[in-house]
């Protein structure tokens, strides 16, 4: 199933809550442990078999990006890159990548979220296998506040509420996300928020409200990191360091 979707890592933005390391350079080349930061999602897309992937980034960091990773050919797959001229959101990784999907299903990572885990790769590939429109991973959090917020009825979700003021749920919408051939088109649909942006929150909800939304809930055996802020950062390159150290993370499973 892997053979017919295509990876996108959504590595642009101005990191506005790194200033001022991300002045002068993306936030997704800072480094995280002895790694930077893009080689983690983009790991993650190559040991689950994704030959084909889009790096989205800012004009002015295009270069360097190119000059880390190239074409992909060291890693055995292909990578090509598009332009975020002006950050719109999550979702609007999904127009930037529309001709380049070439009407295939997509699996879209932030380059900014690092995923660990025993069996990992064979939880995503069962996702890929079993999406049928949208497929969302789902992690339990202390501060559900700050992200897109899963509500349950008994064990469906029934609704994502964005970043809510009094959240129902501790499960979140981690930042990566399957999607199937229509979500480029419904994103284009989408209305902005009153942030400006395309909302992938919205997107996914378009996707429930059709019955095609499918929600991977990660347990306490695995690992999410969103390296957003200075003290995120800090705690990523720690958490990596122990589990490297205790061998829940092989050297193997990172690209080098």
């Amino acid at each position: 199933m892997s053979s017919n979707t295509k990876g996108i890592i959504l590595a642009g933005g101005a990191g506005t809550r790194l200033h001022p390391m991300t002045k002068i350079m993306s936030k997704q080349l800072l480094p995280i442990y002895d790694r930077p930061m893009i080689y983690y999602p983009l790991s993650n897309l190559i040991n689950c078999g994704i030959k084909e992937i889009l790096i989205i980034t800012t004009p002015e960091d295009q270069n360097s990006f190119i000059k880390l990773i190239g074409n992909g050919e060291q890693f055995d797959v292909k990578v090509e890159y598009e332009i975020q001229d002006k950050p719109e959101g999550i979702a609007q990784a999904l127009i930037i990548a529309e001709h380049w999907l070439e009407g295939k299903n997509s699996i879209l990572i932030l380059g900014d979220n690092l995923f660990f885990g025993k069996n990992l790769q064979e939880v995503v590939l069962k996702a890929i296998e079993d999406n049928k429109g949208a497929t969302i991973f789902a992690y339990q959090v202390n501060d559900p506040e700050r992200f897109g917020v899963i509500n349950f009825i008994g064990d469906k979700v029934d609704s994502i509420v964005e970043k809510p003021i009094e959240p129902k749920s501790n499960w979140v919408a981690t930042g990566m996300y399957i999607f199937n051939e229509e979500a480029s088109d419904l994103t284009k649909k989408l209305k902005k928020s009153d942030r400006d942006e395309y909302e992938i929150t919205e997107l996914n909800n378009i996707y429930l409200q059709n019955d095609k939304l499918n929600a991977v809930l990660l347990d306490d055996s695995f690992y999410w990191l969103d390296t957003g802020t200075p003290d995120s950062l800090l705690e990523a390159s720690n958490r990596i360091k122990n589990l490297k150290d205790s061998n829940i993370i092989e050297d193997g499973e990172l690209i080098k």
